[in-house]
């Protein structure tokens, strides 16, 4: 009986890890786009101060760390996260990408999630048309993902 109650949690246990692991968050937004395209998918741009914004860290344990958001987040878009920490080192492109995007979508403030639907100009260039926006909301995953489907469904 009792083995049979470990094997039971073990595998409820690692279907969880799995959900967890299938979350892939993107960091450069040129092959983002292009699996957006492919895939059909808005992506969603998580503008954040990873290592000092306690907001950010606070959406992230109360939303994006949830199974219902990785199950919501791969059947509904491409995750794409453009981080400004201070004190984790990034490349000066990735840094100069996140700049260009945090300028492009007029953030201010973090975390701002931007849902943008990337779109094909003359076969070649992607053009990135914003849908929405959104930010740390109170009452975890049910409350953000109801006005993160608003959003999507505006468009």
């Amino acid at each position: 009986m009792m083995k049979k109650f470990i094997i039971v949690t073990v595998l409820f246990l690692s279907s969880f890890a799995m959900q967890a692991q299938e979350l892939k968050w993107h960091t450069d937004v040129s092959d983002a786009a292009k699996i957006a395209l492919d895939e059909k998918k808005p992506l969603l741009f998580f503008f954040t101060g990873s290592d000092w914004c306690g907001w950010c860290i606070r959406l992230q344990k109360e939303v994006f760390h949830k199974p219902e958001f990785a199950k919501w987040a791969s059947e509904n878009v491409v995750l794409v996260e453009l981080d400004f920490p201070r004190r984790t080192p990034q490349s000066p492109e990735l840094r100069k990408q996140n700049y260009n995007m945090q300028q492009m979508f007029g953030v201010t403030g973090y975390p701002t999630i931007w849902f943008v639907n990337p779109v094909l100009k003359e076969g070649k260039k992607v053009n990135l048309d914003a849908m929405g926006n959104i930010g740390y909301e109170r009452g975890g995953s049910d409350v953000w993902l109801s006005k993160a489907n608003r959003i999507l469904k505006k468009s």
